[in-house]
């Protein structure tokens, strides 16, 4: 069965979503992706632009802005939404490693 989209987040779409609760231009997202994960998630372009128009479409962010070629976007309540589902899926995966895992120590 196949997943409904947005059902989980990619890191790239969880940083973009985390980064969109303040206005942003698609440049000024890549560079605080990069400065939220000291530079361990980077996003180019190409990806940046298809997730911002999936996003766009889904009502996940809204433009809020635009200047010639320059756009800006900003989270809206579905994003937020999306976002906070994708935390606590995250910290049940955590919760389970702990449990189920190495009882929480590191390896």
């Amino acid at each position: 069965m196949a997943r409904e989209k947005f059902q989980t987040l990619t890191e790239q779409m969880f940083y973009i979503l985390l980064s969109l609760r303040e206005e942003l231009c698609g440049a000024d997202v890549m560079a605080r992706v990069a400065e939220l994960t000291d530079g361990r998630v980077i996003i180019g372009p190409g990806t940046l632009y298809n997730l911002l128009e999936s996003f766009l479409n889904a009502e996940m962010i809204a433009e809020t802005a635009a200047e010639g070629r320059r756009r800006s976007y900003r989270i809206t309540a579905a994003g937020e939404r999306a976002l906070l589902a994708e935390a606590d899926r995250m910290e049940t995966l955590l919760a389970d490693y702990r449990r189920l895992g190495t009882g929480g120590e590191r390896v």
